[in-house]
């Protein structure tokens, strides 16, 4: 990672109301871009950080580039310091139930009283509508959106394997963030904006809506569907280890069948073009598996890059740790709260070919709420005083 001078919202000032995964992921993306993100964790710090099993991982890829300060904030002094953080920031981000905030004092209406400035970002399951009440989940709106049943079986709708919509959910806030601050350079004023769950699901669905649109046939899950390519699909080595491997072009074609010697599928006029290769697809495919058969997955793969072709093993996870490629700038090294130290994705940007850099580790798991409130100006007398008061944890 580099750090080669001022960040792109380097002065930006966002304090962060958030758990699990949609909100903390748009404060991680402003953090990485350079902004001074606050996170407000409840007193005993933010419950995502228990976690376990598929949840353990949430904390710990979500928070780095923050700064953590634990306040009981339905507190009347909790929630004084938190107006005290909110007076100067340029951002504030939420996603707890609707009503939550305004419960509390700390509404859109309610803020924008003592900071007109103030973007304000909810990011919530449903936008206006009668949904909008309704509590959701990244795999609540999966499922009702489509996106599971695109996923999974004919019978057996599943979940797509990351937290997608929660993640492209923080993202669309994040877009819609640094809109209402480019409006804020002309009109000297803040903006609420709302981002959500399902109408993103709704939004990453919409090729397959405009597919039945265009076609006249609703779709099929992506697992059976009918491929736009006769090859577009994952093959076996000699190993019995696998390559996805994808010609989607008539270029593409020609230097697939020169690579692997296919001389007589390249002769045949009648599979040089997409349309033709795709009807005969029953053909094509027992002679391309037989010349796969012979191939280790390593010489198969380096036919693949020599030739430049679209192809990927099909790694797990955990093999990322070890990827040369991303070893090579795309992975940040970490503290995690119990002092282990491990590498995670970055930001997938790279500014005039820079990588944003890691500035803040990920808090502990006691937060590091004395150092954030001097940093915003508290003073020494100020804090003990909260902390004497239970307002504060240290």
């Amino acid at each position: 990672m580099t750090n080669s001078g001022r960040l792109p919202l380097s002065g930006i000032k966002v304090v962060e109301f958030t758990h699990m995964v949609m909100g903390p992921t748009a404060g991680v993306i402003l953090a990485d871009l350079g902004a001074q993100v606050i996170k407000v964790e409840p007193l005993g710090g933010d419950n995502t950080r228990r976690l376990k099993g598929s949840g353990a991982g949430y904390f710990s890829m979500y928070n780095r580039n923050k700064q953590s300060v634990c306040i009981d904030i339905k507190s009347p002094e909790g929630k004084d310091v938190a107006l005290s953080l909110l007076k100067e920031a340029d951002i504030l981000l939420e996603n707890f139930r609707p009503g939550a905030m305004d419960k509390l004092g700390l509404g859109y209406e309610q803020l924008k009283t003592i900071n007109p400035r103030l973007i304000y970002c909810s990011l919530k399951g449903f936008l206006s509508g009668p949904y909008a009440h309704r509590t959701a989940l990244d795999e609540v709106t999966q499922m009702m959106g489509g996106l599971a049943y695109m996923t999974g079986l004919p019978d057996k709708p599943m979940r797509a394997g990351s937290s997608v919509i929660d993640i492209t959910g923080g993202m669309f806030g994040v877009i819609g963030i640094l809109a209402a601050l480019e409006e804020r350079h002309h009109t000297n004023e803040g903006k609420n904006v709302t981002c959500s769950l399902y109408e993103t699901t709704a939004f990453m669905v919409g090729q397959h809506m405009a597919q039945q649109a265009v076609t006249g046939e609703a779709p099929p899950p992506m697992s059976v569907r009918r491929s736009a390519w006769a090859v577009y699909d994952i093959f076996h080595c000699a190993n019995n280890e696998q390559v996805f491997i994808g010609v989607v072009s008539d270029t593409q074609w020609r230097i697939f069948c020169e690579a692997f010697d296919l001389k007589e599928l390249a002769q045949d006029q009648s599979l040089a073009q997409n349309n033709g290769r795709v009807a005969q697809r029953e053909r094509i495919l027992p002679v391309i598996n037989a010349v796969f058969a012979t191939l280790s997955k390593t010489e198969l793969m380096a036919k693949l890059e020599k030739s430049g072709l679209p192809f990927a093993p099909i790694n797990k996870p955990s093999d990322l740790f070890e990827d040369p490629h991303l070893n090579a700038g795309g992975l940040v090294d970490v503290t995690l709260p119990d002092g282990v130290k491990t590498k995670l994705p970055g930001l997938p940007l790279e500014m005039n070919n820079e990588r944003m850099p890691l500035r803040h580790d990920i808090p502990t798991d006691k937060g590091n709420s004395v150092a954030t409130l001097k940093d915003a100006g508290f003073s020494d007398e100020d804090i003990q005083k909260l902390l004497s008061l239970g307002v504060i944890s240290a």
